[in-house]
């Protein structure tokens, strides 16, 4: 696989949308037509349904995808009333950035289908204490909750004075 080099030029940042319900690859689309490049990591993902096992694409952040905006060029107001999108995730009115490196680390997991991979050998077990090594909770601290379909791990973290269940990659949790 290979990694693309950045050509983010310095006014383009990522930023948080939040999708209607089930409604991620709608809203990608309709923001890719305005002009907003977008990205959502998606997942391949083993579903029974009617006493049959199929694989099916999922989105690595159900609800959520990630969209490139020029906040001084382009019109990003205009995302919140998108077909699709909920809203883009603000601190007050300003949309809230997200490191370039967070989509880059997602993009080099992925395979030549575009899925990211799963890391199938999780040493943790429900009820360990965890660490959180990347992303936007890096260094917190948490008690594994669950275990996903192999590929995500529910996390309870201490935040704003109660627990909050977050479910993350495996590889982004390590044992405290």
């Amino acid at each position: 696989m290979t990694v693309v080099p950045s050509t983010i030029a310095a006014s383009r940042r990522w930023f948080v949308v939040q999708a209607q319900s089930h409604a991620e690859m709608r809203a990608s689309k309709h923001l890719e037509r305005q002009g907003f490049e977008t990205y959502l990591p998606r997942y391949l993902r083993r579903r029974s349904h009617a006493r049959k096992i199929s694989t099916v694409a999922a989105p690595l952040f159900p609800g959520y995808l990630f969209v490139l905006v020029d906040i001084q060029a382009q019109r990003w107001r205009s995302i919140h009333s998108t077909t699709g999108v909920s809203r883009l995730v603000t601190s007050g009115n300003e949309p809230v950035a997200i490191s370039e490196e967070v989509i880059e680390a997602l993009r080099s997991r992925e395979d030549v289908n575009g899925f990211i991979k799963p890391d199938q050998n999780s040493p943790l077990s429900k009820g360990d204490r965890i660490r959180i090594a990347s992303g936007a909770f890096v260094e917190f601290l948490g008690l594994l909750d669950g275990l996903g379909d192999r590929e995500r791990v529910a996390v309870l973290l201490d935040c704003l004075g109660r627990k909050v269940r977050v479910m993350l990659d495996a590889d982004m949790v390590v044992a405290a």
